[in-house]
């Protein structure tokens, strides 16, 4: 099989590195790919979904899995389709779900799927009025896709009405502002499933707890996720029952209602609060640095998965009964002003971990970093700290100018 790989992160990286254990993989494309998938595949450097359909109708290309949301928002699967090109992702109504906030808002209140109250706001002044008198902290998310940046929980009406004029009328991130939801605050913990879809069915994987904050002990910027750790340490049986019951199930009723059926992987961020478990938002593929874990702990061929779900079939996901721990080393200002450009060294010292770059590549013959989250760390382990002291080891030898890290990664 001959497979093209869209997106240049970890994520990417993960899947590729365990589809290249696959016998059946002769080729592997990444669009635009990184250090890793260079050494994996081809880099191909175009994002265009004209350049890229092209580009798969002249490789003969049999399988195209998408990484980041942008393609499928777009309608890379529809575009693809037309030319009777297999695409692991939904099309670009059913990636409105992620895409869309105020849509998928409301696509969880029309089928009672457990999620905060919340009201969709076009109108700026209206917005400003509705946060006059509300209880705080509240939740302003832009409606938008923003790069997983576009939400703000704020403390203050002063702070609410700042990132309403932010994202309204600033534009801080484009057009994906120009419609807000704000909902309630939720206090708990939160936790991400992953599941793959087989155009009937759900097939969660194991629960992930991600690390959103820049900062040690959760402080900072919220950013695309400075670590992970599966299975989530927090989440326990009777979340699990709660998501199935208030979460999953109605999805599964509301996707078949609205003729949203799709071959791909749908992932659900959830808060889980001492009155239970809420969903946050949905997401159409996968998860980053979620990912990373989850193909660390996965027992099944990824490819089988893959074709299997293309053909409707069930799947049964199997997976080591270990822990996995999943570091983020990132460029210095990162989530702001991020620098790029510095020269990667000591990844030959790496021992017992798998390290895979995200924002980083080649440059003659070394590797540089090239974005925000620059190289991920993943080790495995029968337990927790076994897994976290393999990452952090391994952590030490890898440098490059203005790194940081977060130091407690795996501490909960």
């Amino acid at each position: 099989m001959r497979i093209l790989i869209i997106g240049e992160g970890g994520r990417e990286s993960a899947l590729a590195a365990k589809l290249q254990k696959d016998v059946r993989v002769t080729k592997m494309f990444f669009a635009n790919g990184n250090a890793s998938t260079d050494a994996i595949g081809q880099n191909v450097h175009m994002s265009e979904i004209k350049e890229l359909r092209d580009f798969a109708i002249k490789e003969k290309v049999d399988l195209t899995i998408v990484g980041p949301e942008a393609p499928l928002v777009a309608g890379l699967k529809d575009e693809f389709k037309k030319h009777d090109l297999k695409v692991f992702g939904p099309n670009q109504k059913v990636a409105s779900l992620e895409g869309s906030k105020a849509f998928s808002k409301k696509f969880m209140q029309t089928y009672d799927i457990k999620t905060a109250k919340a009201v969709v706001f076009d109108s700026y002044n209206e917005a400003k009025d509705y946060v006059q008198n509300h209880e705080y902290p509240l939740v302003i998310k832009a409606s938008g896709l923003a790069g997983g940046k576009g939400v703000v929980i704020c403390d203050t009406v002063e702070e609410a009405e700042a990132t309403i004029h932010d994202f309204m009328i600033r534009r801080l991130y484009g057009d994906a502002g120009i419609r807000l939801v704000i909902e309630e605050f939720l206090q708990g913990f939160e936790a991400s499933i992953i599941a793959f879809s087989n155009g009937e069915k759900l097939f969660p994987c194991i629960p992930v707890k991600d690390y959103k904050k820049a900062g040690n002990g959760d402080k900072g910027p919220n950013t695309g996720g400075m670590g992970s750790v599966a299975p989530s340490p927090e989440f326990t049986a009777e979340h699990s029952a709660d998501f199935e019951k208030n979460i999953l199930a109605p999805t599964i009723t509301g996707l078949k209602a609205e003729g949203f059926s799709f071959k791909g992987i749908i992932f659900f961020g959830l808060m889980v609060t001492k009155n239970g478990t809420y969903l946050l938002e949905y997401n159409m593929r996968f998860g980053d640095p979620e990912t990373q874990v989850l193909m660390a702990l996965m027992e099944n061929n990824l490819l089988d998965v893959i074709t299997d779900c293309m053909n409707g079939k069930d799947i049964d996901l199997k997976f080591k009964d270990e822990k996995a721990v999943c570091l983020v080393m990132c460029s210095g200002g990162y989530p702001r002003n991020i620098e790029l450009g510095f020269e990667i060294v000591g990844e030959d010292k790496v021992k017992h971990s798998q390290l895979l770059y995200a924002g980083a590549i080649k440059k003659g013959d070394k590797v540089v970093s090239n974005g925000g989250r620059v190289l991920n760390i993943i080790a495995t382990g029968a337990n927790y700290d076994e897994a976290r002291k393999k990452v952090y080891e391994d952590a030490l030898p890898v440098q490059f100018d203005y790194s940081f890290y977060r130091e407690d990664i795996g501490k909960f």
